[in-house]
């Protein structure tokens, strides 16, 4: 299933429509000023609507938060399900997550990956709990990637702790990384995979 695939069933939205316009720019103000100081005035003029226009597509600015959320989880983790589909070794399955994470927090979708690491408590309890659902998803696959190089002994560390160690270190690329300075994707990746794997 690809992109065009996740928004014909409907589990993303059309990043050139209205709505998906509206996330686009949440997630861009979201990260720079911060969720509460975001106002849907604020929204509204960075899509070019009314602000009650918004309410059209979502009840609440928290309802805004949890899409931003949703859709960065299920499009990156439909990603890195066709890329381990791709993978013949544990150890290239460890370097194609390596490779979209940071993708993703790089990329076109690192506005909201950033949004959903650090806005996450702006977020109540049931609709945390429903965001888990989806992060567990995407976690399971990188547990199981990692659990798989350790049967094969080409990691000894704990791999729940190693995700944890893999998840700080590629988030945190978001402050230094540059896409178009020396250091390509690939190559940042294959460093990284230094660091998991022997």
């Amino acid at each position: 299933m690809n992109g065009k695939e996740l928004i014909k069933e409907g589990l993303m939205t059309d990043p050139k429509s209205a709505k998906g316009r509206l996330l686009i720019e949440a997630a861009r103000l979201f990260r720079v000023k911060g969720y509460e100081r975001t106002t849907v005035r604020d929204l509204a003029a960075a899509v070019g609507i009314q602000s009650g226009s918004i309410f059209h597509h979502f009840k609440t600015k928290e309802e805004i938060l949890k899409a931003v959320m949703e859709e960065v989880i299920i499009y990156n983790t439909h990603l890195m399900r066709t890329k381990l589909a791709a993978a013949s070794s544990a150890k290239e399955e460890v370097l194609a997550l390596i490779t979209c994470e940071i993708e993703a927090i790089t990329g076109v979708t690192g506005d909201a990956m950033s949004v959903l690491v650090y806005e996450w408590r702006s977020l109540n309890e049931g609709n945390q709990r429903d965001i888990l659902k989806l992060r567990d998803e995407y976690e399971q696959l990188w547990l199981g990637a990692l659990d798989k190089a350790k049967a094969e002994g080409q990691i000894k560390a704990d791999t729940f702790i190693l995700r944890r160690f893999l998840t700080g270190a590629l988030s945190w690329t978001t402050t230094w990384y540059k896409r178009d300075g020396e250091i390509s994707i690939e190559d940042l990746a294959e460093q990284a995979l230094l660091l998991a794997i022997k």
